[in-house]
């Protein structure tokens, strides 16, 4: 029987397998490196994409927070505005109620009073005059009293002294309230 060696020809081919497995396993690793670097690329640029989004966030937020800052000074000075007009308002709606309150004054004051210092502070009148009995002291609380501008009178002092003309007066101190009306309905007192 003739003899064949194969030797040699198992050796070829296990020297072809071996050059096989090194080609694929050198194109594996050339892809997988190539892999790798394009990942790497890829989440370099998403990070900068994200960099460049929180700067612009940021950007954006410093933008809104001078603009809350502003409105808030804006609502500031708004309510000192409103607080102005409220009290100019008020001032308007009173400059005729002092008026109103001499007039009111006046029209209470009976027939031998005599006013002589009338202070108004706030909604309290303070009034000092001379009457010439007792009588007429108590008809201008009477009077007053049923002002509906002006609003429970107390007596707080009252003294006879000689009158000039003979016979005696009588000098007197009290207080009187003001009422508080809202605007006048069409001009009535």
């Amino acid at each position: 029987m003739a003899r064949i060696n194969l030797l040699p020809w198992r050796a070829m081919l296990r020297e072809q397998r071996y050059r096989r497995f090194v080609m694929v396993l050198l194109a594996l690793t050339v892809l997988v490196v190539a892999g790798l670097f394009a990942l790497d690329q890829f989440i370099d640029r998403a990070v900068e994409r994200q960099l460049v989004r929180n700067d612009l966030i940021r950007s954006a937020t410093v933008q809104l927070d001078g603009r809350a800052e502003q409105i808030d000074q804006l609502k500031v000075r708004r309510e000192q505005l409103l607080e102005r007009m409220q009290t100019i308002e008020t001032l308007q709606g009173s400059r005729s109620d002092n008026g109103i309150i001499l007039e009111q004054l006046a029209r209470s004051l009976p027939q031998g009073v005599y006013f002589t210092d009338v202070k108004m502070s706030n909604s309290l009148i303070v009034i000092t005059g001379t009457a010439q009995s007792p009588s007429l002291v108590a008809e201008l609380m009477r009077n007053l009293d049923a002002s509906h501008w002006l609003e429970a009178p107390v007596l707080i002092d009252v003294k006879a002294e000689a009158a000039p003309a003979g016979g005696q007066e009588r000098w007197f101190q009290m207080t009187v309230g003001q009422t508080h009306h809202p605007v006048h309905a069409g001009g009535q007192l």
